[in-house]
């Protein structure tokens, strides 16, 4: 479920551009994917730093500007596959606890306890908690659904999935936690961010470098959770 997307491939390192010939059983499309990947250099610098994915940069790129990766202890990656973002974690702060679900196969972390089943299935958040060992202080997300071209309709997919780990987000935090999702362009929708403003001290929406100029994709940051008793007495008065 992790997305892999980020920042447009130009030319690499000394200008040099790699172009890749169209093969007889390749498509224009796997082609140009395939050059971009070349020119890409968050995919080279992936490559080099031993991350397993582009896509850690992102995590990077958000926590540099909201910092909350070094103070988490217990932390829950929805949408795990392949690892980049547990890596970053992992790197962050050695010391923390991580447990990661995807319906996609995992390869193990040090430190991590990967499932693999679907986050959707109604056992998966006892199944989180109980892998992580606690309540998590920060639940972070790069779910995104399969794409079907159509923008609307991929938004609101992927709006659906953020709001389930939204509400799994506000189930377990401990207080003063924090919430880190993928959404795609126009942010999170009305529901959303009213549930997040709700349960949060402070909302934000970031789009980081390391996401593809062209991509649709945009990250909601919530942090300073207030608790649920908290939030039910703000939302009472």
């Amino acid at each position: 479920m992790s997305g892999g997307s980020g920042k447009g491939g130009g030319s690499g390192r000394g200008g040099l551009h790699v172009r890749v010939k169209t093969a007889r059983k390749r498509s224009v499309s796997s082609t140009r994917w395939l050059q971009r990947q070349l020119n890409d250099p968050y995919v080279r610098r992936a490559q080099a730093e031993g991350y397993r994915s582009r896509a850690a940069y992102k995590l990077i790129e958000l926590d540099d500007k909201f910092g909350f990766l070094k103070k988490s202890r217990a932390v829950v990656d929805l949408g795990i596959t392949p690892g980049g973002w547990s890596q970053v974690v992992r790197k962050a702060n050695p010391r923390a606890r991580v447990a990661g679900i995807d319906l996609l196969h995992c390869e193990p972390i040090e430190g991590v306890e990967i499932l693999e089943m679907d986050f959707m299935d109604d056992a998966a958040p006892g199944a989180l908690i109980e892998a992580l060992g606690s309540a998590p202080d920060l639940v972070i997300s790069d779910m995104a659904a399969n794409t079907v071209g159509h923008q609307q309709t991929d938004h609101l997919r992927t709006i659906g999935l953020a709001e389930t780990a939204a509400d799994f987000a506000v189930q377990n935090l401990l207080p003063g936690g924090a919430f880190v999702a993928k959404v795609f362009a126009g942010g999170a929708d009305h529901t959303l961010l009213t549930l997040l403003k709700r349960h949060f001290t402070t909302v934000k929406h970031a789009k980081p470098p390391a996401s593809r100029k062209g991509s649709p994709e945009l990250y909601v940051i919530a942090q300073g959770f207030k608790g649920r008793r908290g939030a039910d007495e703000a939302g009472a008065e």
